[in-house]
């Protein structure tokens, strides 16, 4: 996709490895598993990666920022009405901040479509009204608008083996059906660790018929409480979110060879949250769960050993 670039009259950009730098400083300080994945990958995909990275971040920002937190709602919908309206007119080779800058640079070299970006703006709007999901239906759409969209529109990033092409259909899955897993998958874990988070903002994502499954009523969420019945809702919880993992396998052992092992990496290392969660007994509400670095560095081998299997 070949954009025809205007550029602002006034004021000037900042050199486009500058551009590219920011966007790595922001990826390194705020999403440390993501950013060591990244440094796996060639240079020219590890930029787009980081430029796609502060984009969705950017988009997140506008609903979950301090300073969005203590703006009404029709003050938040103004603000994506305006970041969609931005978003397009990007895409329409209207360059106008460092942002625009890097992903202009990515939407040519890597033919970025639009929808994702819209899809995601457009789950940001859920959380402006939606703040429960009655079932897992209803989030799984969720999740990928702000998670799942993010495969989509990494997958042209990173691309796919030259023998997926040849490959027998029945060993050959969708890569765009994988990609969006992941991006569930991820965003899961998300939720499972941030439930103590979520709750302070008046925001329950577990599905309401999964806490009536488990007896585990919304009252005993609000209150952090500890029992039986929440670790039986959250094993359930965990093993969902490991099976999203698994659908996105098939499809990560057909990427392109020098982006297997990053996103073999990400893979395993952000499903340890899982393995996390589990350690701490379940208590997302008093604790955090995370993968110490030693133990992300001690993965990366056996990470590279997995992504040379088919």
């Amino acid at each position: 996709m070949a954009l025809s670039i205007t550029r602002p009259v006034l004021g000037s950009l900042p050199d486009l490895d500058a551009a590219f730098e920011a966007c790595r400083r922001e990826t390194e300080r705020w999403a440390k598993t993501f950013y060591l994945g990244t440094l796996l990958m060639p240079p020219a995909k590890r930029r787009a990666i980081w430029a796609i990275y502060v984009w969705c971040r950017r988009t997140d920002e506008l609903m979950d920022s301090p300073e969005a937190e203590a703006l009404p709602g029709d003050a938040l919908a103004r603000r994506l009405d305006s970041w969609e309206e931005h978003t397009r007119a990007l895409f329409g080779g209207q360059v106008r901040t460092a942002l625009d800058l890097v992903l202009a640079d990515t939407i040519e070299r890597f033919s970025q479509p639009i929808q994702p970006y819209l899809d995601m703006i457009e789950g940001q709007r859920m959380d402006l009204t939606q703040h429960r999901y009655a079932t897992f239906d209803q989030l799984q759409l969720y999740c990928y608008r702000v998670a799942g969209t993010v495969g989509l529109m990494s997958q042209e990033v990173m691309g796919v083996d030259p023998a997926y092409t040849s490959a027998p259909w029945s060993a050959a899955p969708d890569p765009s059906e994988a990609a969006v897993a992941l991006g569930i998958a991820n965003q899961l874990t998300n939720i499972l660790r941030d439930v103590g988070e979520d709750r302070a903002r008046g925001r329950i994502y577990l599905p309401q018929e999964d806490l009536e499954r488990f007896d585990y009523s919304e009252a005993d969420l609000m209150a952090g409480s500890l029992n039986e019945r929440w670790t039986a809702l959250m094993r359930f919880q965990l093993q969902r979110a490991r099976d999203w993992f698994a659908r996105s396998e098939a499809g990560v052992r057909w990427l392109s060879a020098d982006a297997r092992w990053p996103v073999w990496a990400s893979l395993r290392l952000y499903r340890g949250i899982l393995d996390r969660i589990e350690a701490l007994d379940y208590d997302v509400f008093n604790k955090r769960a995370y993968v110490p670095r030693a133990r992300k560095l001690l993965d990366l081998p056996f990470s590279y050993l997995v992504s040379q299997m088919r």
